[in-house]
């Protein structure tokens, strides 16, 4: 583990009944109390290029640089873990120089699995209160991160999300649709996703014990009974995956910038 290395766009809809939108007055929110985990070990293959899809440039900075940007500038985060593949750590640690990243900590191994990963970012971090997010969600909004993390000490857990466009079907094993959910309760889930860091820790831990996988950390935190609220996201912040992903990302980067 290596450690100290120094150196919105809104969404077109109004906040669905029952989540806080990024425009909610941050009453009660307080500042240097957070530690975010960013989570930047996968090797997915669907972005079809030899480069991992966190070193991709962006309007000549590698997405992972803008995501940790991001973080650095917020008042609310005192530090952050960044999780990475062992073959990518120096790397990272020199960005961190190069950029002024002061605020990254601890640079780790990832897991097996992004769930993993986590888990051993958390054992890093020593914040009451956590924060995950993907290295590949660049263009997440100060904003509508400062709502997640206001309704998370409001509620003890939160998570970004935005209501789903799209008509959803279940699909059985052969193609044929079983039946279509009701639309207005469905709700695409984004990061970041907030907790106290002590119960997320304790999530964490009880799956591994019980060899449960989620495919986000809400599951893991609901498998302990714990409610999990919703905060308003946005539409763009996506989540770089696949090639035509990134020139969105551009694209949406560079509005954003004329916008200021």
């Amino acid at each position: 583990m290596d450690k100290q290395y120094g150196g919105e766009q809104a969404a077109t809809s109004q906040a669905a009944p029952g989540a806080a939108s990024s425009d909610a007055a941050l009453v009660g929110f307080r500042e240097d109390r957070w530690g975010a985990v960013i989570v930047a070990a996968g090797r997915g293959t669907r972005m079809g290029t030899p480069e991992s899809k966190q070193f991709l440039l962006l309007r000549g900075k590698p997405v992972l640089v803008h995501t940790l940007e991001l973080f650095q500038g917020m008042a609310a985060i005192r530090e952050i873990v960044l999780v990475t593949g062992a073959a990518d750590a120096e790397r990272c640690r020199r960005w961190c120089g190069e950029y002024g990243l002061t605020k990254v900590a601890a640079i780790v191994e990832g897991g097996s699995e992004r769930q993993h990963s986590v888990r051993i970012g958390l054992d890093s971090l020593t914040a009451d209160w956590a924060l995950v997010h993907d290295g590949v969600r660049p263009l997440v909004s100060e904003a509508a991160v400062s709502a997640c993390l206001a309704h998370a000490e409001e509620t003890g857990a939160a998570v970004l999300a935005v209501p789903v466009k799209d008509t959803i079907k279940k699909v059985d094993a052969a193609g044929v649709i079983e039946s279509t959910p009701d639309r207005s309760s469905l709700w695409a889930i984004q990061t970041p996703q907030a907790f106290r860091r002590a119960r997320l820790a304790e999530a964490h831990e009880r799956a591994l014990a019980d060899g449960f996988l989620g495919t986000d950390d809400s599951m893991v935190v609901e498998r302990l009974g714990d409610p999990v609220a919703v905060a308003q996201g946005e539409y763009t912040n996506i989540k770089i995956t696949t090639p035509e992903d990134l020139p969105y990302a551009e694209f949406l980067l560079e509005q954003r910038e004329r916008g200021r």
